[in-house]
This record gives structure tokens, sequence and C-alpha cells, in this order.
């Protein structure tokens, strides 16, 4: 079952976006006359598919950035194709081939900034609206600033994204830790997640996501985690092992929307003013996007032949407790104490 608050948080979302929308609309039937164009951001994600909403996303940030802008500005949107690996996305934003891109946070750590990873602690989040009340409060505004000086400008934050919230899928179904004992599983890179599925008993693997489907269609992989959207729409549920979701929720994710620094201190401030304005909404409709397909979702993978273990189901407490001591060894560790503070209120 998808947390309780889910379609509350939903609903809230849509409604700043329908009256962003309007706005949007009574602003460009006033607008006279367009500037000539100034400038032009390129963008680029790893999802591929027209439906993600990563791709609604980008969208709305080109659409919102030629609003503000009056024609002064537009966006080149790469929507998986200039690659569909986040490291590489990462270098490209790094060397300024890419403006803008939507990673994971742990790519940021390789630059020394480690307190990024607070965001792969599992069970860090219970649901969508204490996610998003944490970030868009002092936690997310006091990170963003300490990425900005640990990087010494070279890549900002822009906005916190949404990957939905993730779940066990493989080719058993779980209810508690001692049922991954010896099984491996595809997670990403980050300390600490490979610390918290060890601690379950499972054994970690690195596999791409571009060839995850065959890794767990062919048995290179026992199971992986992902949230429904995003496994559906790879088609995860129909491989070998793909076939039982398990609703752990132990991930409500986050995913940095980041601009290369360089490129950003360059530009006028009105310019500036145009993409904070544009990623903003950007970050508002991707959400929603994200909240909306989450119980459609899952009912697409049932139907088409996913079995499902609902979060009821799930011994909770016997995860959180691997979770926790990972939380506080990790917030001593890196001087996160009062971030972990923020998060567990």
């Amino acid at each position: 079952m998808l947390s309780a608050t889910f379609s509350t948080y939903a609903a809230k979302a849509g409604k700043v976006i329908s009256r962003d929308s309007a706005r949007t609309k009574s602003a460009a039937s006033k607008k006279a006359e367009s500037r000539s164009l100034e400038i032009t951001v390129s963008l680029a994600h790893n999802q591929t598919a027209s439906d993600n909403p990563y791709t609604f996303g980008a969208k709305a940030f080109k659409d919102k950035l030629e609003q503000v802008s009056g024609g002064g500005a537009t966006a080149t949107l790469y929507n998986g194709t200039m690659s569909e690996d986040e490291g590489e996305l990462f270098k490209k934003l790094q060397s300024g081939e890419a403006n803008i891109v939507v990673i994971s946070p742990g790519y940021l750590t390789s630059l020394g900034v480690a307190e990024v990873d607070i965001f792969s602690l599992n069970y860090l989040f219970n649901n969508f609206a204490h996610w998003g009340k944490v970030l868009d409060g002092p936690f997310g505004s006091e990170l963003a600033g300490i990425v900005n000086q640990k990087t010494n400008g070279k890549i900002q934050i822009l906005g916190y994204w949404s990957a939905g919230v993730r779940n066990y899928y493989g080719k058993k179904p779980i209810h508690s830790p001692k049922d991954l004992k010896g099984m491996t599983i595809r997670i990403g890179s980050s300390p600490v997640q490979q610390q918290f599925w060890k601690g379950c008993g499972a054994i970690p693997a690195s596999v791409g996501w571009g060839v995850l489907y065959d890794a767990l269609n062919t048995g290179k992989v026992d199971s992986a985690e992902n949230d429904y959207t995003n496994m559906s729409l790879k088609n995860h549920h129909k491989a070998k092992n793909g076939k039982y979701i398990c609703e752990t929720e132990h991930d409500f994710t986050t995913r940095l929307m980041l601009v290369n620094g360089d490129f950003f201190n360059k530009l006028t401030p009105a310019q500036k003013k145009w993409i904070e304005q544009a990623a903003s909404y950007a970050t508002q409709v991707e959400r929603q996007k994200t909240f909306e397909q989450a119980s459609g979702s899952k009912a697409k993978t049932i139907a088409e032949g996913a079995v499902v273990v609902e979060n009821s189901d799930i011994d909770t407490a016997a995860f959180k407790a691997i979770a926790l001591p990972i939380q506080d060894e990790f917030a001593k560790k890196n001087g996160m104490e009062r971030f972990l503070k923020m998060a567990r209120q």
C-alpha cells in the first residue's frame, strides 16, 4: 500500500502548479513583444521514456524559461539522449557539455561533498509529505549552500526532484531482512546503501540502469530496488527475477537538478532569475507527475503479472532497526547531526 499521505501531497502539488499555470498564461497573453534570443540552456537526464516524470519536468523547464524570459532564453533537452548513465552526465556537467543535469546526489561525493550522501540513508523519510516538507525547508536550502561552498561554486543545486519511493523487487517475495540472506541485489554505489543491504544479509551488485532488465532476466542478479514508475517503464517486473514487488518503502528518493557554476555565474542577474524561476516550476511539475504516476504504475505492474507484497505485510521495524544506527553513524562522521535531527522531526 502506498503511503497514506500520498494523495494529499499530490493534490497540494497539483494546486500549486495549477495556480502557476494560470499566472503563466496571463503573463504570456500580456507580453507585447519578445526579446532576441540571448541564451540557450542544455538540460540532460538519463530517462528515455516520453512519459517519465523527468521528461515532463524538462519540458516544463523549457516552457517556463521561454515564458519568463519573453523569448530571451530557450533550452535544448536531452531526454536520455546525451547518456543513460548518470556518471557520464555528471562528467558532462563538469566539462560544460551540459549546463544542467538531473542525477543522483551521490556523484557529488567524488568532489568531496560527503554530506549529500545523507539522501542515500534508507528510512530517512516517512512519506512524500515528510520528504517535501524537509527538502523545501532549511534542510534543503542549507544543504544547497554546502554544495556551493564545497565545490567553490562549480556545482549548484537548482531543485530537489523526486524519483518516487523505492521498493524491493526480485525472484522471490520477502517480508523481513532475513529473507534477503545470500541474495544479490542491484543497488547504487553509495557506501551507506552498501552497508544497509549487507546488514540485511544481501550481496550488493553493480549493474548499469540500461542493462538491468537483461541482468534480472538472465539471473545475473536476484533482485533490485526502485520505484514503481521507473521499474515498470523498463519492464523489470516482466523479467525472470523481477516478478515479486515487496513494498519496503525504504527510500523516498531525491534527485538533484544541478547547474554548472561556471555557466551560471557568467549570466546576468536577470538571466539567472529566469533559470531559477524555470527550475522552480520544473521541480513542481516533476514532483507532481511522480506522485500522480505511482498508483497507476503499481496497477499496471499487477495487471501485467507482478505479485505485490503490501507494505502492511512488511516487517518495517526490522528494516529500520538496521537503518537507524547507520543514519546515526553517518551523521556523526560527517557532522550532519543537525540535518538528521531536522529530518527526524
